[in-house]
């Protein structure tokens, strides 16, 4: 038998570390493995942390690139604007962000294992078997923490179900100038989700958008007429509408790999880490009981939807009901929404992190009858094309 952990998390990003970190912290023996070379690379985020979401991975300013205080939001001819007179996010070179908790996790007594994948899983006997730089492993644990991301290899072995949609993304960095405390949002670069210019500082920018159908050529109309002095180019994926199930005999799934990227805005680090220090818990109290059973490790899954499942729920209905609105009637409601006091609304009641609370004071806003006029028209042209 190879060696042996209270708990082997799999995954190194914000989700991963900071679950590891946590497990460390209580006592338990922590391994941390990784499949790529390098922590934090490639890069498939846009970097975007909400000042709670950058609380919560417990980093230093270092990985801060820039800081912004409000947004934009430009659909056709219509614009919106609004600024909150307090930094409100922070753009953050994510790489060093991912190793700064890295290695916060190594100093809390985690192992820390790079160019290593799980390939193989025997939920019977909790081995995980591994492949990479090390070799070919098995290697026992007592808890499994899949923060393996998008592609969710360890949940799939495990027999969790798959995220409801799966938006794929293209983003690049240009030397480009713009509003430098401000993110811009363009609804109709993407109809599925949107588009976005990122103010990154020093005339830089990231220019991006997420969608589910001829993502590169929406996203090359996107940026043509911007320049084409890129710095850096990524690609990934955003899964959407959490799954029904969360855990397995024996695992725990987090972050990503779990489906808790917000709806409204794709950011995933804020529900991650959160959900990370959940599963920590559990998996303590799992190693001290000696139960690893999904049932007991079901209360996890209360723990995050007590936490933020209300936020994710709300906000997949608004992700499903923007799917109706054409580009035509977006411009009409973002013309509707540059009332002064709908942007009065949004800076007083807007939270990145937790927009249930904002959304439903936008449902019953009277300035924004005429707006939900517009979508509910736009809702019913599009249910009665989908049953002609």
């Amino acid at each position: 038998m190879g060696r042996r952990y209270d708990v082997v998390v799999v995954g190194a990003g914000p989700a991963g570390s900071a679950a590891a970190q946590s497990c460390a912290k209580s006592g338990l023996s922590t391994l941390l493995i990784e499949e790529q070379a390098h922590i934090g690379v490639p890069v498939q985020c846009a970097g975007l942390l909400s000042c709670s979401a950058f609380h919560e991975c417990r980093v230093s300013h270092s990985s801060i690139l820039n800081s912004v205080s409000g947004a934009r939001v430009c659909a056709g001819n219509a614009s919106l604007s609004f600024n909150a007179a307090k930094t409100m996010a922070h753009v953050v070179d994510r790489s060093l962000l991912d190793q700064e908790m890295v290695i916060a996790a190594a100093d809390s007594g985690v192992e820390i294992q790079v160019k290593t994948i799980g390939r193989g899983l025997d939920c019977t006997r909790h081995i995980l078997h591994t492949a990479g730089a090390y070799g070919h492993e098995e290697i026992q644990y007592q808890v499994l923490i899949a923060a393996d991301g998008p592609r969710a290899t360890i949940g799939r072995m495990a027999g969790l179900p798959r995220a409801p949609v799966y938006l794929s993304g293209l983003q690049c960095d240009i030397a480009y100038e713009t509003c430098q405390d401000k993110v811009t949002i363009y609804p109709n670069a993407s109809p599925e989700f949107f588009g976005w210019v990122i103010p990154m500082g020093n005339n830089r920018a990231r220019i991006g958008l997420c969608g589910i159908r001829q993502v590169r050529e929406k996203f090359e109309r996107f940026i043509s007429g911007l320049g084409h002095k890129t710095t850096h180019f990524v690609s990934g994926t955003i899964p959407l509408g959490t799954l029904q199930k969360t855990v397995a005999k024996g695992i725990i799934a987090v972050g990503d790999a779990a489906a808790f990227a917000k709806p409204t805005s794709g950011g995933g680090v804020y529900t991650g880490v959160r959900s990370a220090r959940h599963a920590a818990r559990v998996a303590a109290q799992a190693c001290e009981s000696g139960r690893f059973d999904a049932g007991f490790l079901s209360r996890y899954e209360q723990l995050w939807k007590n936490d933020f499942g209300r936020e994710l729920k709300t906000g997949y209905a608004a992700y499903k009901f923007r799917q109706m609105i054409p580009p035509d009637d977006m411009e009409k409601v973002v013309s509707q929404m540059s009332d002064p006091a709908v942007q009065d609304l949004i800076v007083r009641k807007g939270d990145m992190d937790r927009p249930a609370g904002l959304l439903t004071s936008l449902l019953v806003h009277p300035r924004m009858y005429k707006a939900l006029g517009i979508t509910v028209s736009s809702s019913v042209r599009s249910l009665s094309r989908t049953f002609r």
